[in-house]
This record gives structure tokens, C-alpha cells and sequence, in this order.
């Protein structure tokens, strides 16, 4: 294996040409989704180049979601923009899962809250209302993959700000605890502000997939959500029948 631009006029630094060639390996299918690369060790020897640079290639690629790392195992070529699941309600950690990944997440907000009018308005609830309001960041490995934000009617999940959101799910523990009968998903594009590109690992500028759901028990609102994923890296999809069960599912 060479590094076919390391030379002295080349406008990459040479950590950057690891990464080039890395990435070339992979989209011309050299590499595929799943496999295991050679170890950094093998990599200086076959490259000529320090561990340090090697190290700070993969450490990057693996950062942007190329490429991920597997305690005691080695290297790994990621899976290419999995589908997240457009009609279901499932858990993340249940997604990653599914893809080969391994979850973990970061609890950025977990507090009880004064909603404001138009979140009033929205969940159907008296003016002043106290909501349970949660931020958290699910990550596959060391890379970001969602950054969910949801408003929780109390009357609904009691016992929500009581649960470790490191162990367990959002998603997993309201449905274990509250009746769902009506979905609404809408799905758009939106450029982050950069406290957000910074929790999602995004480049400047990059547009995220932004997933509206709202879902009621009956006629009472049980959550307001928003889900961020990065959209170079994600796409959201689903295949259904239709039926007269799914009616009431507006996509």
C-alpha cells in the first residue's frame, strides 16, 4: 500500500494523505462496509510514516464516522448512511444496534421546566404548565449520531427525570410506561447553530436531518420531540402497508 501523494509538493500535511488514501480505499469498494483495516502498527510499517500521524488519521476518520473503533478487536470500516427508521417508533440504542453499532449517551439537559406559551399551545396544556424538558446526544462508539431534545407531559411519564438516560432510552422507557395511540413524524432540513455542529461532530455549514415527532395517548399530548442527525452521514426512511390500523399515522 502507498500513499500516492506523499510527496514534498503535495497541498495536503501528511496526516491528511493517510486520510485521502483511506478514503479512496473505501469508495472504490477496496475496503468494504465491515471490514477490518490493518492496525496502526502495520500501517506505519507499510507507509514509512510515524504512528503519531497514523494515529491522528484514524482518530479523525473515525471522529467524521468513517471509520469505527472496537476495544481489543481493531479498526473497522463503518456502515455508509444507515436508514433510521422513518414510521416506527424505536429505540436509538436499538438502531445503532442493528447496524453493528454500540451505543452511548451523553445527558446534556434532564430538568422540569416552565413550558412557554407556544409549547403550551402545542401540547395542549394550561397556560404555565410545568414540562419535563430533556437534551441528550446518542452516540455510536465515538461518533455522534442524534441529538434528541424532548418536551415530556409529567402527567404522562411521573417518574421521567427519575430514570439514568446513560442506562436506558428515552424512547424505551416511554413506551414501557405510556400508552401511545397516534404518531406524527415530519421530517426536514435545517443548517445547526454551532453548539449543535459541535454535540454532532459536524463540519461548518453542514445540513442536519431534523425529525418532528409528536405522539398523543387519546387526545392528550404525551411528547413534543425534535431528533438532529448529521445529513451527510444519515438518511431516514420506511416501507409500510396500508391498513385501516395506520390510518391515523400522518407522515
Amino acid at each position: 500500500m502507498v500513499v500516492e501523494t506523499n510527496h514534498k509538493d503535495s497541498p495536503w500535511p501528511l496526516y491528511q494523505q493517510v486520510k485521502n488514501l483511506i478514503i479512496r480505499r473505501i469508495e472504490s469498494g477496496h475496503w468494504l462496509s465491515g471490514t477490518k483495516i490493518p492496525s496502526e502498527n502495520e500501517l506505519v510499517e507499510s507507509l514509512g510514516i510515524s504512528r503519531m500521524t497514523i494515529n491522528r488519521a484514524i482518530r479523525e476518520l473515525t471522529t467524521e464516522g468513517h471509520l469505527v473503533r472496537k476495544r481489543g478487536v481493531g479498526t473497522f470500516v463503518k456502515a455508509q448512511k444507515p436508514q433510521l427508521a422513518f414510521l416506527e417508533i424505536r429505540s436509538i440504542a436499538d438502531e445503532i444496534t442493528a447496524w453493528g453499532g454500540v451505543h452511548y449517551s451523553d445527558v446534556i439537559l434532564l430538568q422540569k421546566e416552565t413550558a412557554n406559551t407556544q409549547l403550551c399551545r402545542e401540547m395542549g396544556l394550561k397556560t404555565e404548565s410545568e414540562v419535563f424538558h430533556s437534551i441528550i446526544v446518542h452516540r455510536d462508539g465515538e461518533v455522534p449520531i442524534q441529538l434528541a431534545e424532548r418536551y415530556v407531559n409529567p402527567t404522562m411519564a411521573p417518574d421521567y427525570l427519575n430514570q439514568d438516560f446513560t442506562q436506558i432510552t428515552p424512547s424505551k422507557y416511554l413506551l414501557g410506561v405510556a400508552s401511545v395511540t397516534e404518531v406524527e413524524h415530519i421530517v426536514e432540513t435545517s443548517i445547526p447553530d454551532r453548539q449543535m455542529s459541535t454535540h454532532l461532530n459536524m463540519k461548518t455549514g453542514e445540513p442536519c436531518l431534523v425529525l418532528h415527532r409528536t405522539t398523543w395517548f387519546k387526545n392528550i399530548v404525551v411528547t413534543r420531540n425534535r431528533f438532529f442527525y448529521p445529513g451527510s452521514r444519515y438518511s431516514i426512511g420506511g416501507r409500510f402497508k396500508t391498513s385501516n390500523s395506520n390510518r391515523h399515522l400522518t407522515v
